[in-house]
């Protein structure tokens, strides 16, 4: 016992011992940089990351596709070339990915206007391209949705009055943006059903103030890129064939 009580003391002075001082800051002094064409370049650092700006610029600048006319999100009412190649490109892309790891197919896309940061121009259609279109990280993910839920969705697009990109579904609204119809793969929207939308992870939580995809019956992730899938499309085909056509309309 007497043992124990000389171990503990002696374990207290070691640890005590151990201890370092108090340190304090004592000044910070901080200096704001402009980074603009008065910055001299660092020729040390630039020769060192050369072989690798080279190698970047050779990937992104590449030929995937060839794109005839210029595809813009401002040309047209409530679907456009561009987004309709895009949520198309969305659903070729992640479906086999999602029926692989579910055994389920992908009813429809959904994507955001103002989620295309620029138009296709004609001519060569590289990985650069994609990047300009889709800039950010936003993921693709799949989420599983009431009929009810989908007719939310309606009632959403029926406000925006905007060329939100949809591809699996079909919609035809009035001249006051009221939906008439509305199917999904040639099907009546059935309140009771559930079905699979692909979107992306910035839309599922809360852009654009989708709020209907809150609370989904399920989602699932399948760590792929929205812009990865468009350059994968890019790859897969020769010419892109993008067009506006009647999957939302206004009679």
């Amino acid at each position: 016992m007497k043992f124990s009580k000389l171990l503990i003391i002696a374990l207290s002075a070691v640890i005590l011992s151990c201890k370092s001082e108090p340190k304090e800051v004592g000044e910070i002094n901080t200096e704001r940089i402009p980074v603009d064409t008065n910055l001299k370049e660092d020729a040390e650092f630039s020769e060192f990351i050369k072989p690798y700006k080279e190698h970047l610029n050779a990937t992104l600048d590449s030929t995937l596709a060839y794109n005839p006319d210029l595809l813009s999100k401002n040309d047209g009412d409530l679907n456009t070339a561009i987004g309709n190649l895009m949520a198309d490109a969305v659903l070729i892309q992640s479906n086999p990915v999602f029926k692989k790891r579910t055994g389920k197919n992908i009813h429809m896309v959904l994507l955001n206007h103002g989620g295309i940061r620029a138009a296709i121009p004609a001519g060569n259609v590289t990985s650069r391209t994609a990047y300009q279109i889709m800039p950010f990280e936003n993921e693709i993910v799949i989420a599983e949705l009431t009929g009810k839920k989908v007719k939310e969705m309606l009632k959403y697009l029926e406000k925006a009055k905007s060329a939100h990109p949809v591809s699996g579904i079909k919609i035809l609204a009035n001249k006051n943006y009221k939906t008439i119809n509305a199917t999904i793969n040639e099907k009546e929207i059935e309140d009771d059903n559930t079905y699979f939308i692909a979107t992306s992870d910035y839309l599922v939580n809360g852009g654009d103030n989708m709020a209907f995809f809150n609370n989904p019956v399920n989602l699932y992730r399948i760590d792929y890129k929205i812009r990865n899938a468009m350059i994968d499309y890019f790859k897969k085909i020769d010419t892109v064939q993008a067009k506006i056509d009647d999957r939302y309309i206004r009679d």
